[in-house]
């Protein structure tokens, strides 16, 4: 998506089908593994907004514990989405940016965000009309 196109999209999009046997994989796992967990998605959505310090990090991303925050930048760092640079000083101050690669997903981090905006209420409905429908069925 470009940033001008402002076009309704209804169709499907034209999607090659990954992982079949006839078609070779074609990396989307390995990205999802990264991406599709919440707290990597947070954390690229606050580093959008500029480099930011662990704690500045910890305290802008609710309930993520410093384990998982070490953790997740971590897996960042190691996929090229984000850098860590240590300044030489005592104590040693350390930040984390996006890379040209992360800066790159920002935007579909952001079409994903306002397409869950867009259809919030659509969800919930259908999650509600299901639930009615089907009361033994728990799959929360």
């Amino acid at each position: 998506m470009s940033l001008t196109h402002t076009g309704v999209t209804t169709a499907p999009a034209d999607l090659a089908p990954c992982g079949r046997e006839d078609h070779p994989d074609c990396g989307i796992r390995d990205v999802l593994d990264r991406i599709g967990d919440k707290w990597s998605v947070l954390v690229i959505v606050e580093l959008a907004g500029g480099p930011r310090r662990f704690r500045e990090l910890q305290r802008a991303i609710d309930g993520i514990s410093q384990r998982m925050l070490t953790l997740t930048v971590r897996r960042l760092e190691r996929d090229g989405l984000v850098l860590r640079t240590v300044y030489p000083t005592v104590p040693a101050r350390v930040d984390y940016r996006l890379t040209g690669t992360g800066t790159g997903l920002t935007h579909l981090v952001k079409a994903l965000a306002d397409w869950s905006r867009t259809h919030r209420a659509v969800i919930a409905e259908a999650r509600h009309a299901y639930d009615r429908a089907h009361p033994d069925h728990d799959i929360r």
